[in-house]
């Protein structure tokens, strides 16, 4: 080559360069503060992958609400306390409302289902799943009738232990998922069934997994930690099962569908492929309900049991709210069956349910957003497909909130007079676009479980046991495991 072509090539690629570096500038100009990054590891080092809302919450102390981190290669943003939470969510909605393009969710849902779809996907799907929660009875008697005699059922088994130490993760959890089991497919399983048993424990070792080291590697390093054994190929193990049953779930109702009498979710589904609509197949496609089914199994299980568990626990560490709660149970309810209805006429009983879900922090991270595009916030420039975090911890533990953010305290929820009273700064299940499209049904679930078991048994810790309150290590923040006493009531 000779040296006027060497010459050339070098003033083209130095442009090139340049212009690369100035381009990127002019992306971040203004980009919300962070800690520095170091080569390759980005500022990995100073989060801990487990339990990363701990590192954002000290971070936020010193950077402020809104900051940026780089884990990895990649560039988050993390959002702060209700008030900035609110102002994306809702007052940026339209900007704020993405997900990101992760590794695990492409590997998982690519795009399908409603909690990692995209675009105009996304809008049909959430459509689709909350009109049709509503026609299969979400806020209305037909659902809360199921939610009454699984709760008897449930405390039968409780009944059954005769007041005997055991660990109640599986049996709440089951009888949970009966009841968004009975939403999509129709039917309900019995607690030892074992492909109700199989479902929990696959979606359960996902969302354990959700918040491993590993899942959040292969997210950094998708290319290098997918060549290596560990949580995230348990993960995708797991998605598979579970594909497989949803498939043959669906197509055994394929052949037995009458779409003037739809049974469920599954068969509204399948009667949206045949309307011949141009929608019929861009969204209504076996692989978006694949994956929706898949979404809203965990979705309607994992959190609700998770709040339950919680809540009993929290019973027992404080016997004296309990006692306050059965005897609010006793003076409004009596010995009939708790109905929803009732919930006007306790505002204890109410607090303490909110308290539960606020102390329990079940989603602390949030699922996480992006930004659909270009917008300035707070005084930030933040660029297109960035990922950010709206960190649910922040809110529900926001200082300016709640008076003591750190206790189990149910008059966070309740006025001078004990009359309930609301705090927006609660918002376990988000807020916006994103928020979760259930609530309504995990609210009545949780109220009805909740007092129906209250109503029955006073909860005690087993004899010489200590109570743990340090949430487990995963997605969620679950109870670790631990056994009860449900001494009944007489």
């Amino acid at each position: 080559m000779d040296p006027v072509t060497i010459l050339v090539s070098i003033v083209v690629i130095l442009f090139l360069v340049k212009t690369y570096n100035d381009q990127k500038k002019q992306k971040y100009k203004n980009y919300p503060p962070g800690p520095k990054a170091l080569p390759f590891i980005g500022s990995l080092h100073m989060v801990d992958v487990q339990k990363p809302h701990v590192a954002f919450l000290k971070l936020s102390e010193e950077y402020g609400p809104v900051f940026s981190i780089q884990l990895a290669a990649e560039k988050m943003v993390v959002l702060c306390g209700y008030d900035v939470i609110k102002d994306a969510l809702i007052n940026h909605a339209e900007e704020f409302y993405e997900r990101p393009d992760n590794a695990i969710s492409a590997k998982t849902s690519n795009g399908n289902g409603v909690i990692f779809a995209h675009g105009e996907n996304w809008k049909a799907m959430r459509r689709f799943t909350i009109s049709t929660l509503r026609d299969f009875g979400m806020g209305k008697k037909s659902i809360e009738n199921k939610i009454q005699e699984e709760a008897q059922c449930l405390l039968q088994v409780f009944k059954s232990y005769k007041g005997e130490p055991f660990e109640n993760i599986t049996i709440i959890t089951a009888a949970v998922a009966n009841i968004i089991v009975s939403i999509l497919m129709g039917n309900r399983f019995e607690y030892d069934d074992p492909t109700i048993l199989k479902i929990m424990n696959k979606v359960n070792e996902n969302v354990r997994n959700f918040g491993s080291i590993m899942i959040r590697l292969y997210n950094m390093f998708p290319r290098l930690v997918g060549l290596l054994p560990g949580s995230h190929q348990q993960v995708f193990q797991n998605f598979e099962h579970m594909n497989a049953f949803i498939r043959e779930v669906f197509t055994k109702q394929r052949k037995t569908l009458d779409v003037n009498d739809q049974r469920n979710l599954i068969d509204a589904f399948l009667a949206k492929q045949q309307e011949g609509k141009p929608e019929s197949t861009l969204y209504f496609h076996n692989d978006n309900l694949n994956i929706l089914v898949n979404n809203l199994f965990a979705a309607g299980m994992e959190t609700t049991s998770t709040t339950l568990r919680w809540g009993l626990l929290l019973m027992i560490e404080y016997p004296e709210i309990q006692k306050k709660v059965q005897n609010e149970i006793n003076r409004v309810i009596g010995s009939t069956e708790p109905q929803t209805e009732h919930r006007k006429q306790m505002p204890y009983t109410n607090a303490v349910i909110y308290e539960i879900q606020r102390f329990g922090d079940i989603v602390p991270l949030n699922v996480p957003h992006a930004t659909a595009k270009d917008v300035t916030f707070r005084g930030y420039n933040i660029p297109k497909g960035t990922t950010v975090f709206p960190l649910l911890t922040s809110a529900l533990r926001d200082k300016a909130y709640f008076e003591k953010p750190d206790d189990f305290y149910p008059e966070h929820f309740l006025d001078s007079e004990g009359n309930f009273k609301k705090n927006e700064a609660f918002i376990p299940f988000s807020l916006g676009k994103r928020s979760c499209a259930g609530e309504n049904l995990a609210k009545m679930e949780l109220f009805l479980f909740f007092t129906t078991l209250l109503q029955n048994f006073t909860f005690q810790a087993p004899p010489g046991a200590k109570l743990d309150l340090t949430p487990a290590l995963g997605f969620t923040n679950a109870p670790l495991p631990h056994k009860i006493c449900a001494i009944p009531r007489s």
